[in-house]
């Protein structure tokens, strides 16, 4: 244990019971006050606070600062690294979405195209289908006009030869006797006039 001579005394054979402070063997004459206050001592305590203070000051400055100096620079370009590649990403991340949203609007766009052309060659399939369905029936149309004009010519043409028939055969039942075809043909003829 490191004791300087001025806290170390041997204990002194006990002197008068005047001549010590109250409990301790120092004898009062020989007592002195806490060393940093003592004012005979100020000027080596200066000088060791100088000296001190100078090589905790010296070890701060080479030592100590220039580590926390080179820490807070690595933090710094760190930092600025992952704010750049933040950005990047976020660059690049806004021209993934921007692209995925052309696409989508490129789709949606050709989706519209295909659907209306579905819709058109449909409406002109149906169109052709609806034109030459109406063809069929407007030559079924015709050949049933013209066989109704045929029938009815045919009736037409028959009915002379009925009338004149149907006019012999009442004139008979009424008359009772036979008739004149040459008469019944005139008569009928002026009738349908």
């Amino acid at each position: 244990m490191f004791v300087t001579s001025a806290y170390a005394q041997e204990t002194a054979p006990a002197a008068a019971e005047g001549d010590t402070h109250a409990g301790t063997a120092v004898p009062a004459a020989e007592h002195e006050t806490f060393p940093p206050f003592n004012a005979a001592t100020y000027p080596s305590q200066i000088l060791w606070l100088i000296i001190t203070f100078g090589l905790f000051y010296l070890f701060l400055k080479r030592v100590v600062m220039p580590r926390l100096g080179s820490i807070i620079d690595v933090r710094n370009d760190r930092i600025t690294q992952d704010l750049d590649q933040a950005a990047r990403l976020k660059g690049e991340a806004d021209a993934a979405v921007a692209a995925y949203e052309q696409e989508l609007a490129e789709a949606k766009a050709n989706a519209n195209k295909i659907g209306q052309q579905a819709n058109d060659a449909a409406k002109a399939q149906a169109e052709g289908t609806r034109k030459k369905l109406e063809a069929e029936l407007e030559k079924k149309l015709g050949e049933a006009e013209a066989s109704i004009a045929s029938i009815k010519a045919k009736a037409m043409k028959e009915v002379g030869t009925i009338a004149e028939d149907t006019t012999s055969a009442i004139v008979e039942a009424l008359v009772g006797g036979k008739s004149d075809k040459s008469e019944i043909a005139a008569a009928v003829k002026s009738a349908s006039r």
